[in-house]
């Protein structure tokens, strides 16, 4: 793949994108270097003021056809994918789909989410004043988005900051900018000018020069809280908005839909070979159940077909790279030696890391506490709700979280206490609607995306009163 006209490089540097099953070659795309800030501005302010200049209509058309455009190609979208990310083809289809969603709903967003009249009269001494606030755009927002769903969440950040007309500096990861290249491509073929998205393709240098721009309005980050914390240092004074990722816990009570659990927790904790900031994480079942589940889980794991992401069979494809798939391995070692019982799994090859059970890990290892991001699951058993809900709540990331229970008590209680931006009632920790607002608790996040949140979130109320005379 050649540079597109919205990328600014220096020409000086090319990245090559590959395979992370195979590591053969996907495409290629050139660095841009910090030293081209000064470009990327100039391009973002232009963009700024066309974006704000286009109409709403507008706006809402370019993304509906973007979205059908991408609904057309659907298969072509999820191949690339696949082929950059090593998602497997059917979970590459499913991003490809709900990319066309996200677009619609920021479609959608830009025609209604204007503003509100204001009842000036429901203060003493204003009623001879009306009036109402609007939504305005921020200006230009930088976007830096991760490898693991390497269309949709750009979809995220891209649709609500469009539908709010604001510019974008997009900076996607470097292991996958291909399917973001491709999503702007489909944008300015449905209409977008050109200058309004702006894709730079670079290392922390660049990262550190883009948030740090004084133009640049908000950073919506997606990403692992140690870069989002270098980033909140040194963005300076504008928006922010981060997901940071999570370790997500699900809670099986005893009287719960056996077989719905199972199968739920399964497909929730191997989604994307694990590399999914919601994927369930930590399995806390209730003692009389433990047993029971523990077997039923460990052979739906060892049914789980893994390899080559481009078959139709495979469950699980290969991890983003063999250092991610090593650091998984090690995370699982230093829980074995520290007493953690090995069920099934913990077999590497290459980037192909073997979807993995333990048990008994100690609450005090680093798997326990922090986002693992591999296809790597704990049980562990309890007696009472509130010993649950204590144990899902130890880690500082918290995204998601779920419980199986048919008693609507405990399944308020949980919702209640465990503390996390979304408690799904059975269902895993892996179920995510677009339009739903998400977002962390505790270090997890800061602000919430969801079409509809995040436009809020690129925009900004501006009041027009007028008096009576």
């Amino acid at each position: 793949m050649t540079a597109a006209k919205f990328h600014i490089a220096d020409m000086s540097e090319q990245i090559t994108v590959r395979n992370p099953y195979d590591g053969t070659a996907v495409g290629s795309v050139e660095r841009t270097g910090a030293g081209q800030i000064g470009v990327l501005m100039e391009r973002a302010k232009a963009g700024a003021a066309l974006s704000r200049a286009l109409p709403r209509h507008r706006r809402a058309t370019i993304l509906e056809k973007a979205a059908q455009a991408i609904e057309n190609r659907r298969e072509e979208f999820a191949r690339l994918i696949v082929r950059e990310a090593g998602k497997t083809i059917v979970q590459a289809r499913k991003e490809a789909s709900r990319c066309v969603n996200t677009l619609k709903l920021s479609a959608e967003e830009a025609k209604r989410n204007a503003g509100e009249v204001i009842p000036f009269d429901a203060y003493a001494g204003s009623e001879a004043r009306h009036g109402w606030f609007t939504r305005e755009p921020l200006g230009i927002i930088a976007a830096i988005t991760p490898y693991n769903d390497p269309l949709n969440l750009v979809a995220h950040k891209l649709g609500p900051a469009i539908a709010g007309g604001n510019a974008v500096l997009l900076k996607p990861s470097e292991l996958t900018p291909l399917s973001a290249i491709r999503l702007v491509d489909t944008l300015v073929e449905a209409g977008l000018p050109e200058e309004v998205v702006t894709v730079a393709i670079g290392g922390a240098d660049l990262g550190r020069a883009i948030i740090s721009a004084r133009d640049v309005r908000m950073v919506s980050f997606t990403g692992g809280f140690a870069t989002g914390e270098a980033i909140a240092k040194t963005a300076g004074l504008k928006k922010l908005a981060m997901d940071l990722g999570g370790n997500a816990p699900v809670v099986v009570m005893s009287d719960c839909d056996f077989a719905q659990a199972v199968e739920a927790c399964v497909s929730g904790a191997y989604w994307a070979a694990g590399q999914n900031c919601i994927g369930t994480q930590r399995i806390l079942v209730q003692a009389p159940l433990y047993g029971r589940f523990r077997e039923a889980f460990v052979a739906g794991t060892r049914k789980l077909l893994t390899g080559n992401p481009d078959q139709e069979h495979t469950d699980v494809g290969p991890m983003i790279s063999q250092r991610a798939a090593e650091r998984a391995e090690m995370m699982v070692n230093d829980a074995i030696a520290a007493g953690a019982t090995l069920l099934c799994g913990h077999r590497r090859e290459g980037t192909v890391y073997q979807p993995t059970v333990l048990e008994g890990v100690p609450q005090t290892c680093k798997l326990w506490m922090e986002e693992v991001f591999a296809p790597v699951v704990m049980l562990q058993p309890f007696d009472q709700l509130s010993d649950a809900i204590a144990m899902a709540n130890d880690a500082e990331y918290s995204l998601h979280a779920g419980i199986f229970t048919n008693n609507i008590g405990d399944a308020l209680h949980a919702a209640a206490d465990i503390e996390a931006g979304g408690v799904m009632i059975n269902d895993s920790s892996d179920y995510r609607f677009d339009a739903m607002p998400f977002g962390g608790f505790k270090y997890g996040s800061m602000g919430r995306e969801g079409v509809r949140f995040a436009y809020e979130d690129m925009t900004q109320p501006k009041v027009v009163c007028i008096t009576r005379t």
